[in-house]
């Protein structure tokens, strides 16, 4: 097999091909043919030498994908050889294979495609924690998304709108603003330096339900400005870094602030199963549009690392073996 692995903390130049002897699936493991690998913005944290201390270098990078099973394990039951197969958080998907706990996969239906499959799970069930778990939106109200075209935007909006939810976007350039609305945005907003505040007090007459913000600090303030009262921040996206220290006392308005993380939404097989079933059902029944930005060679990661990192991209990013 071969896979993608970084030699040391830093730029996209730190990655580089590795072979290695096929694995062998212990109890309770999958091996998988990986036929399409998503790219995140943890990937990239990871890289940069932010999390996984745990791993030795050359160090396994990529967490999510899908499918199909080559070998089963001693007692895995749920899967077997031909199935095609998704996951969410599996290090080391930046392969043509990798092996999983058989506990970290779902089945994948006939009416999804291995790479919407692989473009809607860290992203969408990511957007399903936050609009249906961490605030669960009720109709009628307004939420702030920031990064709308990104594909956690996209997927975050749709899911709003499915729920009776008003959504204002924030774009990083006006390039993007047709893929906002498209997604259903309500109204979307341009700006790049965190001046988006009062524009967004102004279009929801006073102040937003609920903010998504994975933008970084730069965008902290305005985000908590930008919630009426009782108003509910959820912010997310450590790669970017978080804010400066936060007075409890001192927040604003009521308002309630937290970091939703996904695994929260998924921390039981059943869970993950359930909530990735029900993103199937919704693209099969067209009710949720995966956009697919671009997909690159898995030897051209590079080149995906650098588009994400310069924010100019809309929609998924995917690598094909």
């Amino acid at each position: 097999m071969k896979a993608m692995v970084m030699t040391r903390p830093g730029g996209p130049e730190v990655m580089d091909w590795m072979s290695r002897p096929d694995p062998v699936p212990g109890p309770g493991q999958v091996l998988v043919e990986v036929a399409a690998a998503g790219v995140n913005f943890m990937d990239i944290g990871v890289r940069r030498g932010g999390f996984w201390s745990e791993f030795q270098y050359p160090k396994p990078l990529g967490v999510e994908g899908a499918g199909r099973v080559l070998e089963v394990g001693e007692g895995v039951r749920d899967f077997e050889p031909g199935q095609r197969v998704a996951w969410v958080y599996a290090p080391g998907s930046y392969a043509d294979k990798v092996l999983i706990p058989a506990a970290s996969l779902v089945p994948v239906p006939d009416a999804i495609d291995d790479r919407t499959a692989a473009a809607v799970m860290m992203q969408g069930l990511t957007a399903s924690h936050f609009a249906t778990d961490f605030h669960p939106v009720q109709a009628g109200e307004i939420a702030l998304v920031h990064a709308a075209a990104g594909g956690l935007g996209l997927l975050l909006t749709q899911i709003i709108k499915l729920r009776g939810g008003r959504v204002i976007g924030r774009v990083s350039s006006a390039d993007k603003v047709e893929a906002a609305r498209e997604a259903g945005a309500d109204q979307v907003i341009v700006d790049r330096e965190g001046r988006f505040a009062d524009e967004v007090i102004r279009l929801s007459d006073g102040g937003v339900h609920v903010v998504y913000d994975g933008s970084g600090p730069a965008t902290f303030q305005g985000s908590m400005d930008a919630l009426r009262p009782s108003g509910t921040f959820a912010w997310f996206g450590p790669v970017l870094g978080g804010p400066a220290p936060i007075d409890v006392m001192k927040l604003p308005r009521s308002i309630k602030l937290g970091y939703p993380v996904f695994m929260d939404h998924v921390r039981s097989t059943q869970l993950l199963r359930e909530r990735s079933a029900r993103l199937f059902d919704w693209i099969a029944a067209g009710q949720l549009r995966v956009r697919i930005g671009a997909e690159y060679p898995l030897g051209e990661v590079a080149r995906a690392h650098e588009a994400m990192e310069s924010r100019s991209t809309v929609g998924k990013l995917l690598l094909i073996p």
